[in-house]
């Protein structure tokens, strides 16, 4: 068999956009010949699968699993709403899914390497990217879920049985976007970002600094109950907080991952 060099398979792959792997397949196939060897991905439509691997997809779909202390949540991304919602994409994803929570594997980069083949398939199929974006997984003593159609997944994690309760907290983090249980959870960072913010904004009505020191300290404490789940009113019952909601219950929350389709991904 034909020596592959670093070399020959680094310029194969800047000339196509191909993976290493690809592109030694492709070598050892065309006994080194990298003018073969693209010809040869151009008729497979490898190389068309690859540059359209650099897309950026913002669609998709979140699947989620559990049971009994454990649960999974995955989302798996494409271009189109089109994509989204066509079976094979779906039955795609839901190998994914399958096989992630069998084996209890939350590495996006296992999952890449396991589903390389269907996925560049996928591509190839479709005329645009298709990738697995994140995966994340919970295990506790009691996990809930809420999926809200296939465009927001949510995990709780909890100490207490009362799963039915714990379920409708998972479909209020859906709709509230909460970014933390508790208040003294948001990032420094974040908290900065919005003390700057705000300090700016009540700059700008002209008052003295004292009172612009007590609007902006109002406003950040408006700030942290709105970004923290035991402040925010709950959902089902907007007169209370979900703290007060689940202090009545005696139930803590230990957890929470909520995953929505194309958050925080841009146009490049």
């Amino acid at each position: 068999m034909i020596n592959i060099s670093v070399a020959l398979v680094k310029d194969l792959r800047e000339r196509t956009g191909s993976g290493i792997m690809d592109c030694k397949m492709a070598l050892s196939e065309a006994n080194g010949d990298i003018d073969l060897a693209i010809k040869n991905m151009r008729k497979s439509g490898m190389i068309k699968a690859a540059k359209k691997a650099s897309h950026i997809a913002k669609e998709g779909v979140i699947r989620g699993k559990v049971r009994d202390t454990y649960g999974l949540i995955i989302e798996v991304n494409c271009e189109t709403d089109f994509v989204a919602k066509n079976a094979n994409f779906k039955l795609f994803t839901d190998k994914i899914l399958n096989f992630a929570f069998v084996s209890q594997c939350s590495d996006t980069k296992v999952l890449e390497s396991r589903f390389h083949e269907e996925r560049m398939e996928l591509i190839t199929h479709f005329g645009e990217n298709i990738n697995i974006r994140r995966v994340s997984s919970i295990e506790s003593t009691y996990v809930a879920q809420y999926l809200h159609g296939e465009r927001i997944g949510v995990l709780v994690s909890t100490e207490s049985s009362d799963i039915e309760f714990i379920k409708q907290i998972a479909m209020h983090i859906a709709a509230s976007k909460p970014e933390c249980i508790y208040p003294e959870n948001i990032s420094s960072a974040m908290i900065e970002r919005e003390h700057q913010l705000q300090l700016e904004i009540s700059m700008q009505s002209g008052k003295s600094k004292e009172i612009v020191d007590k609007m902006v300290q109002g406003r950040m404490q408006k700030f942290m109950r709105e970004n923290s789940l035991v402040g925010q009113a709950f959902i089902l019952d907007p007169e209370k907080t979900v703290g007060q909601c689940l202090k009545e219950r005696n139930v803590s929350i230990t957890k929470f991952i909520r995953f929505e389709v194309g958050e925080g991904l841009v146009n490049t």
